[in-house]
């Protein structure tokens, strides 16, 4: 300090003496990520946008072509019945060769292909099984046509679901997404596949938001609304023009004296909901433990639904044409019981089967049938405070799927986007809730989060098997 050199001044400045300590934190968290954000959206969006078309004209195709195979099984039905004992016979071996081709296609090519797709697809979405194979969706189609147009009491969508988780899938690592966006366009996806099953756009979207994502953030909303819509409108160049799939009558504005028959709907949905999902888990714990080949047992049930389809060709198949009975009051007491019976059997037993399709359109059958029912039987006792039997099957096929699925607001928007109807809102609201209250006090777990949980298990023992994702 004596050399002579002036002393430094001390500041006492403190900005002007931090600069080399500024930590980079508060700008990545408030800043980079609103920006990476915003900019990620339009991508995310245009991405779910040609998933969302693509799975309209693939899900398209395939009800045109479901519809054109179940007006071939019912003429081949009518022309058989020209030589009684060989058209019997003809008509068997036909439903059993396709079911069972069905089932060589699922369990010699694609396992993953089994079943309905919408419980693989929510495993994919949740990140417990990663997103399956391209060929997926070749034996899914083909699979799906022989099974469903062969009679099998199974329903489109399950397919058209998992023909759209796949399409996604595909999609996304083309253009490169990340895992956790992979895993959002599949949700969006399937939510397509939803819409143009069932020509319910809304629904579709809701479906997925309420129980395969079970969250309703802005990012999944997008991508789930922009794949339906776009779903929705690319079917319509194969599908023709209507507002609704099912047509009901005009219905009166409900009243409060209606209100016990409404209960009923609800406690009876949720305890025949309680027994078909039991029954379907129990039947494919007989068929994991069976020691007949594959084949051979979805054989014998296509040979035992193509017996019934014999002598009542309009009571097998997904069943649109029985809700839309139901959903017009068509129906005795004696009738629509033995339906309901044989619908059941006929739906638990084609599950079983192990081939593609889905448990959307045999649950509508079961729930509309179920309040027809309860309002035939109650025009008989109660007349006067009974509802018309159309409007309770109308809130039964609601209550119903409440009950077995516990997606109270799907059950809601697709019943009303399939009837175009919003008059029985607040009973279907009220059969609703009493039928998922019944159902969670008998401590029901909800047939997709059972299903889902088999196919985990199922991929490690394909995997085990040589069969990976």
């Amino acid at each position: 300090m004596s050399s002579g050199m002036p002393r430094p001044q001390r500041s006492w400045i403190l900005p002007t003496a931090l600069p080399t300590i500024r930590r980079p934190w508060p700008r990545q968290a408030v800043a980079a990520p609103p920006r990476a954000r915003l900019g990620g959206q339009p991508a995310l969006a245009a991405s779910a946008a040609v998933v969302g078309a693509l799975t309209g004209l693939v899900a398209a195709t395939f009800r045109v072509l479901l519809e054109h195979a179940g007006r071939l099984r019912v003429d081949l039905v009518g022309w058989a019945h020209g030589s009684p004992v060989t058209g019997f016979v003809l008509v068997i071996v036909c439903c059993a060769a396709a079911t069972s081709a069905a089932a060589w296609l699922v369990h010699r090519v694609e396992p993953h292909a089994e079943g309905s797709g919408i419980p693989r697809v929510e495993a994919v979405v949740e990140g417990r099984k990663p997103p399956g194979r391209f060929r997926i969706l070749p034996v899914k189609y083909a699979g799906g046509l022989l099974s469903i147009g062969s009679g099998l009491a199974l329903g489109r969508e399950g397919p058209s679901v998992q023909m759209g988780g796949t399409i996604a899938a595909v999609v996304g690592r083309a253009l490169r997404r990340s895992s956790a966006d992979v895993r959002l366009l599949v949700a969006a996806g399937a939510a397509a596949g939803l819409a143009t099953a069932f020509n319910a756009p809304i629904a579709g979207g809701v479906f997925v938001l309420e129980e395969l994502l079970k969250r309703f953030d802005p990012r999944t909303t997008l991508a789930t609304l922009v794949a339906s819509a776009a779903g929705f409108a690319s079917a319509r160049l194969l599908l023709p023009a209507s507002s609704s799939d099912f047509h009901v009558p005009h219905f009166a504005e409900p009243s409060l004296e209606q209100a016990p028959l409404v209960v009923a709907v609800g406690v009876v949905c949720g305890l025949v909901g309680v027994a078909y999902n039991w029954s379907v888990i129990r039947s494919l714990r007989i068929a994991d433990t069976s020691r007949w080949p594959v084949v051979v047992r979805a054989a014998l049930i296509g040979a035992a639904v193509g017996a019934v389809g014999w002598f009542g060709p309009g009571l097998v198949g997904g069943g649109d044409n029985l809700t839309q009975s139901a959903l017009l009051g068509h129906g005795t007491i004696v009738a629509v019981t033995g339906l309901l019976a044989l619908r059941f059997v006929l739906g638990v037993g084609s599950y079983a089967a192990c081939t593609p399709g889905g448990l959307f359109a045999p649950m509508l059958v079961l729930g509309s049938n179920l309040g027809l029912l309860i309002g035939l039987v109650g025009q008989d006792v109660v007349p006067l405070e009974t509802p018309e039997p159309a409007a309770l099957a109308l809130i039964g096929m609601a209550a119903f799927f409440t009950a077995t699925v516990r997606a109270p607001v799907t059950g809601l928007v697709l019943a009303t986007e399939m009837t175009a109807s919003t008059t029985l809102l607040p009973p279907m609201l009220g059969a609703c809730a009493v039928a998922m209250l019944t159902a969670a006090m008998l401590r029901s777990v909800p047939i997709y989060d059972q299903l889902t949980q088999r196919a985990v298990l199922a991929t490690r023992e394909n995997a085990a098997e040589g069969h990976p994702d």
